[in-house]
């Protein structure tokens, strides 16, 4: 071996360099100690140089670096730099490149950050009991798709017994070895529900206290799909102080109530009969869907759960105390959720065909926007919906058509996937379709809140949210990641979106234009496994406006909260032209975190659509599955009702 000061000749990618062997040993266990030492086997080139299958344009600060214990952070890529030192071992170069990575970070996070939630406490297991309108009741014929979208449905009272078959319902297929990170938030009002592998924690926030946990669910013996959180109980003989919290998993929801002192009472367990892919609120009413043709409905005045059927199912949405569905045989029907007693004849919910499209392609999106009511023009209600061919189609309701249906009035032809999801709001039309979420705006003409022809919708841009799903599930939850928009319809609306499923940070876009609001990181460098935005309620100051937030839930059980109302305050007051989604060098950074082995785009069948609120649907392996807001509107829909 050569002597302390002889030279050495390393060939790194190519490249010659030359340096001493004091140069490369100064720093103890590195990668050159040991080499130099014949801890590691060398490979040398053809003129004796020691080879090393590096980045040589990365090294050339490295080398510098051990010549002179020097670092310019000015000069590097600090994050590649960083790499590559960790690769070499060279520990005090790692040290001070850590302490330029953070030094505009913090363990309390920047302006926006706002909260942080640690992982609660393991519950205890739940007693077994009775579900109801279960396969026992699946009695009942399908008609022909020409008569009657409408079969036979059920209606009982729960059972609340001492054993069923909801204990028996653990899927081993689902996530059972990442029992402790967030699978789903949804959010009502000052509230919000968190969702883990086999229980679900509420949480309220209040000025002075800041967010509590109020109530923790038993844990359960099978795997949580989807929740749905009611806030607001209005009257009924609930009382008008408890709220409602709701989980499915598989063909089965459980239902419980929570009274002001934070103790649940588990009101019962239902059966959808086949696997619930969206559960969620309409008004005191909880509400399951399924792409088959399933609808089941709890009335919180009759304690009943009704199971009815339809056509298959590929959208929904929501309209005060309407249902509104966008159907496999290209027709929107709409259900009274609220109109009890039944249909005399037969018990059935009374299922009603609105529009059925021209071509009779699938809906695959649908979206309902209410116009402010004035006093001489009633309701005027518009219907943006997607279909399984890429069509994008706008209906109206004039008020002074009542009884002749809704009237078509645009169709853009500028999708060739299936349209996914859909968003008809005051200023803007926004459709995503199934090509990586391609996703294309128009920007709305209104006269006097309603639609206008003049000049009427005209394109405003076009983007991708591009977001990889993890293949084996532990990227999380699908019904807690998906991307939105999220947001109110009078406001601007948001995306979110997370590049690759094992990241810590999350990109927010702004829906009519795709360009980039924030970027929020993980406070404690954990994984982001769900996300959603939700508007919390101000204080009950004078002029207190409710304030917007983007909830993130982690691998490791912890909910941290971000401030969307400062976010979109700064951006607007800053030039943003340049940023959208992830820069290229992002993107590679963040796809270098990745086995791509292990990813895929997402699903290319359709998804179901959103409406007005906050808290978006989540889609399973059809369409949405997640909690979705009440829309509390003053108005009467007598304009579907003829």
């Amino acid at each position: 071996m050569a002597r302390t000061g002889d030279i050495i000749h390393l060939n790194v990618g190519g490249k010659r360099f030359s340096t001493s062997k004091q140069t490369l040993a100064w720093v103890p266990d590195s990668f050159f100690s040991s080499l130099l030492s014949g801890r590691i086997s060398t490979l040398k080139d053809e003129t004796g140089a020691i080879f090393i299958d590096r980045d040589p344009s990365l090294f050339t600060p490295i080398l510098n670096f051990l010549r002179t214990k020097e670092l310019f952070p000015r000069s590097i890529n600090v994050h590649l730099l960083m790499h590559e030192a960790e690769f070499y071992g060279i520990t005090p170069l790692v040290r001070k490149l850590q302490l330029c990575d953070e030094l505009d970070r913090s363990s309390c996070g920047n302006v926006l950050f706002n909260g942080y939630l640690p992982p609660p406490v393991y519950p205890a297991k739940r007693r077994n009991r009775h579900s109801v309108a279960g396969p026992q009741y699946m009695g009942g014929r399908a008609l022909p798709m020409e008569s009657a979208p409408v079969r036979r449905s059920n209606t009982m009272p729960p059972n609340l017994g001492n054993a069923g078959i909801l204990g028996k319902a653990t899927c081993g297929s689902k996530k059972k070895d990442y029992p402790g990170m967030v699978r789903i938030i949804c959010g009502h009002h000052n509230w919000i529900a968190v969702a883990y592998a086999q229980f679900v924690v509420c949480y309220r926030v209040k000025e002075s206290t800041g967010w509590q946990q109020v109530f923790t669910s038993p844990r359960l013996d099978w795997v949580i799909d989807g929740v749905a959180l009611n806030a607001k109980v209005m009257g009924g003989s609930l009382g008008d102080n408890d709220k409602m919290v709701a989980v499915a998993s598989g063909t089965e929801i459980i239902l419980w109530t929570i009274c002001p002192d934070g103790n649940g009472n588990e009101i019962g367990v239902f059966s959808l009969n086949v696997p619930v892919e969206a559960l969620f609120f309409v008004a005191n009413q909880l509400i399951a869907t399924s792409h088959t043709g399933k609808v089941g409905v709890w009335n919180a005045v009759t304690k009943h759960w009704q199971n009815q059927d339809v056509v298959p199912i590929n959208s929904y949405d929501t309209a005060g105390s309407f249902l509104i569905l966008g159907c496999n045989n290209g027709s929107i029907y709409y259900i009274d959720v609220q109109k009890f007693p039944l249909r005399m004849k037969d018990n059935d919910l009374l299922v009603t065909e609105l529009y059925r499209d021209p071509t009779e392609d699938a809906i695959t999106a649908l979206s309902v926007y209410l116009t402010p009511k004035t006093s001489d023009s009633g309701n005027w209600i518009e219907i943006a919906y997607g279909t399984s061919s890429g069509t994008v189609r706008v209906i109206v309701q004039h008020p002074e058509t009542v009884g002749s249906g809704p009237q078509l009035f645009q169709t853009f032809s500028v999708h060739r996937s299936p349209v996914t999801k859909i968003m008809l709001s005051e200023k803007h039309l926004i459709s995503v379709c199934a090509d990586n979420n391609h996703v294309r705006t128009w920007t709305v003409t209104r006269f006097r809140g309603m639609i206008s022809t003049q000049p009427g919708s005209t394109p405003l841009t076009s983007f991708k949210i591009l977001s990889l799903e993890d293949i084996d599930g532990h990227g999380g939850c699908a019904a807690g990641t998906e991307i939105g928009p999220y947001g109110e319809r009078d406001d601007q609306q948001v995306f979110i979106q997370r590049v690759v499923p094992d990241t810590d940070r999350l990109y927010v876009r702004l829906s009519s234009n795709g360009k980039r609001v924030c970027e929020v990181r993980s406070v404690d460098g954990t994984s982001i496994t769900s996300f959603m935005v939700h508007e919390c309620e101000g204080s009950s100051r004078i002029g207190s406006r409710p304030r917007r937030y983007l909830f993130s839930g982690h691998a490791n059980g912890s909910i941290q909260m971000w401030d969307l109302t400062t976010a979109m305050e700064i951006a607007g007051k800053v030039d943003i032209r340049a940023l959208g989604g992830p820069t290229e060098e992002e993107l590679l950074e963040l796809l270098d975190q990745c086995d791509l082995a292990l990813t895929r785009t997402p699903d290319m069948s359709p998804a179901a659509s959103f409406t007005h609120s906050s808290t978006p649907r989540a889609s399973t392996s059809r369409y949405t599955s997640h909690h979705w807001h009440l829309l509390h509107v003053p108005i009467q829909l007598h304009t579907l009702t003829h």
